[in-house]
């Protein structure tokens, strides 16, 4: 039965049906948006609980063989140590100052036998070559660092990978397996550190990465419109339904109109024929 000859009711409850499917697909989506605001909420009050808090030390908030606590993500803390400048990377594909940019990471041995990855900052691809024209050395010797503690990234799902002295992205488990076995069975893998200062400060550094951008978003916005779109396919279905009954009725209106012109027409005709054989009788 085509959709042009099924009976109107069939119709419409197919349209209704299609508006119902709608409606569950946007609020599908709507809470998918409303999950993210609220996840980005929560990231923004983290960030501005933790990121300018007072640095502590390290073993106050990441006692060695504990997890960082989702809480104390940003949390400044205070490193000694001495950097293991022959084990620096560089992460590529870092989004900085408008291009694919590079990470410096350096493991930086602590005065209580931890390795900690500093990640220092960040610089552009070079003029003639996508790394770097140069990458300022870290301080030698005894050296302070304030950071702040990161969870470490996941391996890029797409499998892709980094040239010799490069990694993908700021997975620990990945890096430990670049360093020797002493220093790799004391590296932190629940964390990493992203630098705010050193002391002594070097006379050139990389670039400071941006504090987190405070813009809650669009997902909020997002929810609600999908909720509007719901809205609308029940009002589109029933513009629909209406205007199908109108053109219906005015169609039944209009074959009412020609049968009743039909039957004065041939109530006419009879007349006249009467009227012809009477004369023809007289």
């Amino acid at each position: 039965m085509s959709r042009r000859t099924a009976p109107a009711a069939v119709r419409w409850t197919a349209y209704v049906a299609v508006a119902i499917v709608f409606a569950i697909a946007c609020a599908f989506l709507s809470n998918w948006q409303f999950t993210r605001n609220a996840e980005r909420a929560n990231e923004l009050a983290l960030v501005e609980a933790n990121y300018d808090a007072e640095p502590v030390a390290l073993a106050d908030v990441l006692p060695e063989g504990s997890q960082l606590a989702a809480t104390d993500k940003w949390q400044p803390v205070v490193l000694t140590g001495t950097y293991l400048s022959d084990q620096q990377l560089l992460v590529r594909n870092r989004a900085h100052g408008g291009t694919a940019a590079y990470e410096v990471l350096v493991p930086l041995q602590l005065d209580d036998g931890r390795v900690i990855v500093v990640d220092r900052g960040w610089l552009a691809p070079g003029s003639a070559q996508p790394e770097p024209d140069e990458i300022p050395a870290a301080p030698e010797g005894d050296v302070t660092v304030v950071a702040r503690l990161m969870p470490g990234e996941a391996l890029p799902s797409s499998g892709r990978s980094a040239p010799e002295g490069q990694v993908p992205t700021i997975n620990l488990a990945l890096i430990a397996e670049t360093l020797p076995a002493a220093q790799a069975d004391r590296l932190e893998l629940s964390a990493y550190a992203l630098m705010a200062s050193e002391d002594p400060a070097p006379a050139t550094s990389p670039q400071q990465i941006d504090a987190p951008d405070a813009d809650p978003g669009p997902h909020l916005s997002y929810a609600i419109q999908w909720i509007l779109f719901a809205i609308m396919g029940f009002v589109f279905i029933g513009y629909i339904i209406r205007t199908e009954k109108r053109a219906r009725l005015e169609d039944a209106e209009e074959r009412e109109e020609r049968e009743h012109r039909a039957r004065l027409r041939k109530d006419r005709d009879a007349a006249e024929e009467d009227a012809l054989l009477d004369a023809a009788e007289r």
